[in-house]
């Protein structure tokens, strides 16, 4: 929503008035137009307009496309392989990990609206379910609309598809610092939300997410992006990385990712779904990514 500030015009008789007439309204028209500018100037404009800069920098395309250099830190477990990047907007985020030199692929991770898919082919294995059986998601209480607004570098709303304008409101950054960044946080239950976002131009480098509770512990979710690259109108980071930690299971627990892309594109030339060869196994959800790791 953009603010407008009107200018209250007085109209001047255009009869012959006198001098100490068109003082009084030179003084009332003044006095009007600062009353306008303080009003402007309040907290709940000024935290709205900012919002919103941060709200429209969200790119604008429905597909994204590149390839990527995929990096897994998991305990004492790293990983670092080629892939690509696949995301239709409210259809689909799809990582294919591949053999360094060979290319073929080991692996692939899909998150669509109704189920997660993780699939390993070296061991010809996968895993297919809701968002509660990977527990990195579950503990960070992320669904396909959150996880994908984490990914397209966007604010998000527990719960909805989508930020509406009426739900900026909702939003809260702090703008009495004078830093170049500025905190924008949510509160959602147990759940706790901060965007830290660059005070000029309202690119969003970092999104924490925190589910904090007396039975169910501390779990952590902090994603940071970087090296901004034009995609359409907009600008999108090409490097996130992003780390989970919990203490949900009574013993710290963390894990790191980092995605750097290449050649993004917009391309729409591809199928949203992925198929499983019948020759695969399913397993449970907590053994796949021990899987991928020993590749």
């Amino acid at each position: 929503m953009k603010i407008k500030t009107r200018i209250l015009l007085i109209c001047v008789p255009l009869a012959i008035v006198s001098c100490g007439t068109k003082k009084a309204a030179i003084k009332d028209n003044a006095t009007a137009t600062t009353a306008q500018a303080t009003k402007s100037e309040s907290p709940i404009v000024r935290n709205l307009a900012f919002v919103q800069k941060v709200s429209d920098t969200k790119v604008y395309v429905q597909n994204i496309v590149a390839d990527m250099s995929f990096t897994a830190t998991m305990g004492d477990k790293n990983i670092t392989v080629p892939g690509s990047l696949h995301m239709r907007r409210d259809g689909v985020i799809r990582l294919q990990l591949f053999i360094p030199i060979l290319g073929s692929e080991v692996g692939r991770l899909e998150f669509t609206p109704d189920y997660v898919l993780v699939i390993d082919r070296m061991h010809k294995q996968y895993v297919k379910g809701d968002y509660n059986q990977l527990d990195f998601l579950r503990d960070n209480g992320i669904n396909f609309y959150s996880l994908q607004a984490l990914f397209w570098n966007q604010l998000l709303l527990p719960g909805a598809s989508k930020v509406g304008e009426a739900d900026l409101l909702k939003f809260e950054p702090k703008l009495d610092g004078t830093g170049e960044n500025v905190p924008v946080s949510l509160k959602n239950g147990n759940m706790s939300y901060v965007w830290t976002a660059n005070r000029n131009n309202g690119l969003i480098g970092q999104a924490n997410v925190t589910y904090s509770s007396v039975a169910q512990g501390k779990s952590e979710l902090i994603w940071k992006y970087d090296n901004f690259k034009s995609l359409g109108a907009k600008l999108f980071p090409s490097t996130q990385e992003f780390s989970f930690s919990t203490t949900a299971t009574n013993k710290l627990k963390k894990n790191n990712i980092k995605i750097e892309m290449e050649n993004l594109s917009t391309d729409d030339g591809w199928e949203t779904e992925s198929t499983v060869s019948n020759r695969y196994q399913k397993i449970d959800a907590k053994d796949i990514f021990g899987k991928l790791l020993n590749m």
